[in-house]
């Protein structure tokens, strides 16, 4: 397996997760705010962010996949598992853990719209720049990154590494 170089820092990504975490609290002060985690890789941003706002708020979870072929070139999705809260009238916020494409998160919010919350928003620990295929308005977005493959914090690489407390680079060949 090839090295592993730290990217971004658990003591970094804490610091923003407060950051961004204080800034729902204002912006949902007295709303009905459901936070809507996309599984598997946001469940750790989720968790840790959730710990940072200081709101009586409920959570729900939502699994999507691609289908056919990769979600860069096709961005139709599958849902997996739905939410099992109605969010109609609610105020929405959706946390990922990475926005690169951009195709799968547009087309997950374009069928949750159709529910009619009152507002739908989205977290996300990173947002790759430069590969967005469609504009998605990020409106907590942690931090910026550049193309490379990222691991830990809820990001795999075939399914491991989520584990990791901070957000890596892997180095060389990953076996």
């Amino acid at each position: 397996m090839g090295e592993i170089r730290t990217l971004i820092s658990a003591e970094e990504i804490d610091a923003k997760l407060a950051e961004v975490g204080s800034a729902i609290t204002r912006d949902y002060q007295g709303k009905d705010l459901l936070v809507v985690g996309v599984l598997k890789g946001a469940f750790m941003v989720m968790a840790d962010l959730a710990r940072h706002i200081d709101l009586p708020v409920e959570f729900d979870f939502m699994a999507v996949s691609s289908y056919g072929a990769s979600t860069q070139t096709s961005g139709v999705v599958r849902i997996l598992k739905d939410l099992d809260q109605e969010i109609a009238d609610r105020h929405v916020l959706i946390v990922e853990d990475i926005i690169d494409s951009g195709l799968t998160l547009n087309y997950l919010m374009k069928s949750l719209r159709v529910r009619k919350p009152a507002s739908i928003e989205i977290a996300a620990l990173l947002v790759k720049r430069g590969i967005q295929r469609v504009p998605i308005e990020v409106k907590y977005p942690c931090f910026d990154i550049g193309p490379e493959f990222v691991i830990g914090y809820g990001l795999d690489y075939a399914g491991r590494y989520r584990n990791l407390p901070y957000v890596g680079v892997m180095e060389g060949s990953p076996d």
